[in-house]
């Protein structure tokens, strides 16, 4: 099957994969075409199967990444994802290796992504990123690892920025919501879903979008997409705590 590479010239009238069918999310499905278009100008590539279907790779130079993370001259992966059918037929490897290629072709030092040291939604699965030659670099509290596969031995190692290190926000009292236009479910779910569902448990809300990089690379989560905390403490990555039916399950857990 071919791959495709949305462009400033295609993306109009190509889908990105996540909530291309989901109604009540056309406006934050909107808002993520408009941030790819905005990245194209960075670096940022999407790359994905030329079908209707979730399986598509992100990424781009680590210094523009919207993760808050250092890692100069590496080749940062955002969101991986291969889904449903298309699952076990070899697209996971196929697109990475084309990542790897161009990393080096553009004289990176390596590759480099975060993932959860335990499984987060939203997330790139670990285990096999790791068994594919990524090697953990740092863990922090939270749950998170940064992994990466370097090419040259005597680069830097990539790290966490200090704003994400403790695994905490500054805000230590009721909720709190990190999130950006990265993903095209989080602008509707942040902006409706969780707004009422902490309304009906009497919980303070705050919610921080992510508008710039700068901004990304100084969030408490390395999760930009959408991060909660609670009383200062990280949650969870899952949007579907914003919905009332997973709240209280999901906070439950933490």
């Amino acid at each position: 099957m071919a791959y495709l590479t949305l462009t400033p010239d295609n993306i109009e009238n190509e889908h990105i994969c996540c909530a291309f069918s989901d109604k009540k999310c056309a406006e934050s499905y909107e808002l993520k075409k408009q941030w790819l278009k905005a990245e194209f100008d960075n670096g940022y590539v999407f790359r994905r199967l030329d079908e209707r279907a979730k399986v598509f790779i992100e990424y781009g130079p680590a210094e523009n990444a919207w993760v808050p993370v250092t890692a100069p001259n590496y080749m940062m992966i955002g969101c991986f994802w291969v889904s449903g059918k298309f699952k076990g037929h070899g697209h996971g490897k196929a697109l990475l290796n084309e990542v790897i290629e161009a990393a080096k072709q553009q004289g990176k030092d390596g590759l480099v992504t975060v993932v959860g040291t335990k499984k987060y939604h939203f997330m790139s699965d670990t285990k096999w990123l790791l068994g594919q030659g990524f090697e953990t670099i740092e863990s922090i509290p939270s749950d998170f690892s940064l992994i990466a596969m370097g090419f040259n031995s005597s680069s830097a190692n990539p790290c966490f920025n200090k704003s994400a290190q403790s695994g905490t926000c500054p805000d230590r009292k009721g909720l709190v919501a990190y999130y950006s236009n990265r993903c095209p479910y989080s602008e509707y779910h942040v902006t409706n879903s969780l707004i009422e569902t902490a309304k009906k448990r009497n919980l303070p809300l705050k919610t921080i979008k992510l508008k710039t990089k700068k901004q990304a690379q100084s969030c408490p989560s390395p999760a930009t997409i959408f991060s909660l905390f609670l009383d200062g403490r990280f949650v969870t990555t899952d949007i579907g705590v914003c919905m009332e039916s997973r709240f209280d399950k999901i906070v439950g857990k933490r």
